[in-house]
């Protein structure tokens, strides 16, 4: 129960601030990760009693639906909802779990595979339906009795629900949704306690790769009865200058003890820096108020403005005192800065105007799969902002806690979305079932655990719903969820996803801020006639599809077709990024739309990173045997699936990657980085020049550059100079004719040398060369080390062409945690120890043991060529 708080202002409080409550008195908040014991299914009979619908009865709840409203609520659990599982052993604290796998957090149990050919290749080939079952025993110290003490779960994919000492505590079942549980009244302080979650995947609850398993961070939490609220303050900065800014910080308190209380709050603002370290001394102290919910506001001089070229951040410190002595401290990052979208001028940060350049991301990790691991997504966002990316949107759902950390250090604009359907759904078991009751809660969870982060300048409330065309529903549901929005958080936007024009006015764009369309291209200016008064932006768009390393030549006329619908065979991608699906357009065509609409804010395009899942154009199975280029691959499929009584898609990720999934980059990596980045001094060649079937025969050559002339050049001839005309954002030499030898390109801008690129042939494959991101991590368990593996000649040339299998070694405190390649249709193992090149290039993912400092030695060994190996430290700290 809460009790009545009286909060008292009293400025001599002030210099308490800084003292951390007594371990036992006030809040800790502790890492939960390790030592979890794992097995995958129910034990038998109890699938259907657990199931969020009861099975074969759609819709019919069995008790379990109820149970995880009411623990969502205040109201809570009844006593006869506590008892909910209390027949299924693996609930009890009694049961024998010692034949279970022994893991820790974040886990993915999807992307251990193995890859099933009779799976969908939408969804990756990876077992990620079906139950699962996490316990943990653990004790807690005798003077915990009389705290506070929860569960936070970060993303548990799905239909979490989750026992203490044996009685059902509560969960949450949308996978992606951050929550809390409250363990006070069934813990132990003094004793062992034992925990239980099960997680059930419904077949058909995805169109992607969604993962498995506890994949997002756990923490135990626990405070005095007497503590801020969970997600309890609220940081805006309503009036910002360059000489002032004035901050305003909501703080909510809550009181579980047994009595009412007096208590004393005050906030103190430190800058942070680069690495997080607050200042010594407070920028601002705000004056205390005296009431349960309350608001402290004060004026900071001269505030040092949050943005992607300068990511400040600040530390509110709000301290709960008691009788004079500190009870709770809770620690706010924040920034400072301004947001505008306007409807003639697009996207105003700090009150100038900042075009958007975006990406979407899935949540996956490539290799690693859902499982969260914060230096993963770190390596990510720092090869997207080396292309140019400021903006970043978490298509299609809620993301990571970390990673919005990451994008508010790093600089990186967000679009904070929630959900990919509403209530018509687009797959038999996905969101739309869970709609009515939960989409108001998960909506406001989002909010509310992200509303302190500056990087978020976009609540998204929806991606291509199909309700966007429904001119009586569209529009209902887009208001209902765009007050939501505003009652949660008054500063920001909403925004929607359409990919359907009568959203753009059957009355659905009037109930969202801001506009999104997704590849809406020469729809802009229409959508402007119709919305004079309503902002828009590209939420999604280009859609190009490519294989790394892959450039295939059509055998008519045309050496490269320009026809986007083609570049297709062996189920990989042309990289003369020139092809998509039949709904997207190259990168040059949305350059060319935006600038044409500068009232478009910018754009997000589809997709940063390769992910698990949608392997587009080879979805359609029936349309396989169309992809094969010579007949006797067709014949040799043919017999294979006769074999196999069905189609099979041949892919296991996507395509769209402006990256791919191992992290390297794709060609096309440098046309958006040279549009994005027109300062920058850069030039990249494509194709790769070994071409030894082609000698006499017209190779085009084309050049991504941020500058506006260039000269090709031959094995010394020069095959012409040429400049970027008027919407011209490649330089393309179409009729040269192959010989062996050295592609050379000099660049210029304002006529003067700019850049250079050369690409070479390159002699057989001869050596391994082993290159890691970085050589020192963290002996933490969790940090990692990207180790990139080049096939090379015997001059260091990457051998482009080249698929040599290698195989690695590892010795030291340290574990190879997965390998890839980046190539789509790859089913080896993630996590095996041996993998083939792709194109010249494979990815092993190096994890230092947790506590174990040292040496750690990788080898890799490839039949007929030099190894290689990799010294890396494993230290304690950073």
């Amino acid at each position: 129960m809460t009790h009545k708080l009286i909060a008292v202002g009293l400025f001599s409080i002030l210099a308490l601030v800084c003292q951390q409550p007594a371990s036992g008195q006030g809040r800790e908040r502790l890492s939960f990760n390790s030592g979890w014991r794992f097995i995958k299914g129910d034990p038998s009979g109890t699938t259907n009693a657990l199931a969020y619908y009861a099975r074969n009865q759609p819709k019919k709840d069995n008790g379990v639906k109820q149970a995880l409203l009411a623990s969502a609520s205040e109201a809570g659990l009844t006593a006869g909802q506590e008892d909910l599982g209390k027949d299924v052993p693996y609930t009890q604290p009694g049961f024998d779990d010692k034949g279970w796998r022994s893991l820790d957090l974040p886990h993915d149990w999807g992307i251990e595979g193995p890859f099933d050919q009779k799976l969908p290749g939408a969804t990756g080939k990876l077992p990620w339906a079906g139950t699962g079952w996490y316990r943990k025993t653990f004790s807690l110290p005798a003077s915990d009795a009389g705290r506070r003490v929860c569960l936070d779960i970060d993303g548990a994919m799905s239909y979490s629900m989750v026992w203490c000492n044996g009685k059902f505590v509560g969960g949450w079942p949308y996978g992606y949704s951050s929550f809390r549980l409250d363990l006070t009244d069934r813990i132990k302080p003094g004793a062992d306690n034992t925990l239980a979650i099960r997680l059930d995947n419904p077949e058909g609850s995805s169109r992607w790769y969604p993962g498995a398993g506890i994949y997002r961070n756990v923490w135990l939490v626990k405070t005095a009865p007497i503590h801020v609220a969970h997600w309890g303050t609220r940081v805006t900065t309503p009036e910002v200058t360059s000489e002032k800014a004035t901050v305003s910080i909501l703080v909510t308190l809550e009181n579980q003890s047994a009595a009412e209380a007096k208590v004393a709050v005050a906030t103190e603002v430190y800058e942070l820096d680069a690495n997080g370290r607050r200042g010594g001394a407070p920028v601002l102290k705000m004056p205390p108020h005296s009431k349960k919910e309350f608001t402290e506001t004060g004026t900071l001089a001269n505030p040092k403005l949050w943005s992607p070229e300068s990511p400040q951040l600040y530390l509110a410190v709000t301290t709960v005192t008691r009788d004079g002595k500190p009870v709770d401290v809770y620690e706010t990052p924040f920034g400072i800065r301004t947001i505008k979208f306007t409807a003639d001028d697009g996207f105003h940060l700090n009150g100038k105007r900042v075009q958007l350049k975006g990406v979407c991301n899935h949540h996956d990790l490539g290799a690693l799969g859902a499982a969260f691991n914060t230096r993963a997504a770190e390596r990510q966002l720092a090869i997207l902002k080396e292309m140019g990316v400021n903006a970043l949107r978490t298509s299609h759902n809620m993301p990571a806690p970390e990673l919005m950390d990451l994008c508010d250090r790093m600089g990186i604009l967000v679009m904070d979305e929630t959900f990919d359907c509403w209530k018509k759904g687009k797959k038999w078991n996905d969101y739309g079932t869970l709609w009515d009751d939960w989409h108001e809660k998960d909506l406001r969870a989002l909010i509310r655990r992200d509303a302190n982060h500056p990087s978020v300048i976009l609540w998204s409330v929806g991606n291509e719903v199909r309700e966007q065309g429904d001119a009586v529903k569209g529009p209902e549901f887009a208001a209902h969820l765009e007050s939501i929005v505003h009652s949660e958080d008054p500063t920001r936007p909403s925004v929607l996803g359409s990919s359907d024009s009568k959203a753009s006015y059957n009355g659905v764009q009037k109930g969202i801020d801001v506009m999104g369309q997704n590849y809406e291209l020469g729809g802009y200016g229409k959508f402007r006639a119709q919305n004079p008064n309503i902002p828009l932006l590209g939420s999604e768009t280009a859609s190009t599809i490519s294989s790394r390393g892959e450039y295939f030549f059509t055998t008519n006329c045309l050496p490269v077709s320009e026809d986007k619908a083609q570049g297709r065979s062996d189920f990989q991608m042309s990289s003369y990024d020139l092809y998509c699906p039949g709904w997207g357009w190259v990168p040059d065509n949305e350059f060319k739309s935006l600038a044409k609409n500068p009232h478009v804010a910018g754009e997000f395009v589809w997709t940063g990173f390769d992910y698990l899942g949608e392997p587009t154009p080879y979805n359609n199975d029936s349309s396989n045997l169309l992809n094969f280029h010579d007949a006797a691959g067709k014949a040799n499929m043919a017999r294979e699936l006769k074999e196999l009584g069905k189609i099979r898609v041949p892919s296991r990720s996507s395509y769209f990657g402006i990256v791919d999934l191992a992290g390297f980059r794709k060609d096309r990596f440098y046309l958006y980085q040279a549009h994005w980045r027109p300062d920058y001094p850069m030039a990249h060649i494509l194709p790769h020049w070994n071409w030894p079937e082609r000698a006499g025969q017209v190779t085009p050559a084309h050049v991504y550059t941020s500058g506006d002339e260039a000269e090709l050049f031959l094995n010394g001839k020069s095959l012409g100079r040429k400049k970027k005309g008027p919407e011209e954002y490649r330089l393309r030499w179409n009729d040269v004719v192959y010989e062996p030898g050295e592609l050379k390109v000099i660049v210029y801008k304002g006529g003067k040398e700019w850049a250079r690129d050369v690409m070479k042939t390159t002699g057989p494959a001869a050596k391994l060369v082993l290159e890691p991101d970085r050589p020192v991590i963290r002996a933490d368990g969790a940090d990692l080390s990207f180790v990139t593996v080049t096939i090379a000649d015997k001059d260091g040339l990457l051998v482009p062409r080249s698929k040599n299998q290698v195989v690695f070694g590892i010795s030291g405190p340290g574990e190879i945690v997965a390998t890839d390649n980046g190539d789509a249709t790859s089913f080896e193992p993630f996590q095996a120890s041996t993998r083939k090149a792709f194109n010249g290039l494979a990815l092993v993912i190096v994890r230092a043991k947790a506590g174990q400092t040292g040496e750690i030695v990788l080898t890799a060994t490839s039949g007929g060529l030099a190894g290689a190996q990799v010294k890396l430290s494993a230290v304690k700290g950073m």
